[in-house]
């Protein structure tokens, strides 16, 4: 019983902090509005793109593109303009470069 809990508490955890996105065609559907920016030093958030979910754990900047609203732990939606955005992004080519420039955002992908 002990590790039935065990394995639950990992579960659950896991899944909190993933960070599989969809994005979606209307802003009322996202959880986060996105802008992405033309320089690193203008983002809240560097994003690196991963191919596969289970590379995307953490609340670091490594998002997993969904093909489904449902396997989604967060919905996105890309906004036009800088001032209508929760959130300022620039997608890195590196593993290594993506992570928060803005902690204080950190909360809107929990």
């Amino acid at each position: 019983m002990k590790h039935l809990l065990t394995l639950l508490a990992i579960i659950s955890f896991h899944s909190v902090y993933s960070q599989s996105i969809y994005t979606v065609d209307y802003e009322s559907q996202a959880d986060i509005k996105v802008f992405v920016v033309d320089y690193e030093s203008q983002a809240d958030l560097l994003v690196y793109r991963q191919k596969y979910e289970s590379n995307a754990d953490g609340n670091e900047g490594n998002w997993f593109f969904c093909d489904y609203e449902s396997q989604a732990d967060k919905t996105i939606f890309f906004v036009d303009y800088e001032s209508q955005s929760d959130l300022k992004i620039y997608f890195v080519d590196y593993e290594s470069q993506a992570g928060w420039r803005n902690s204080a955002k950190k909360h809107l992908l929990y």
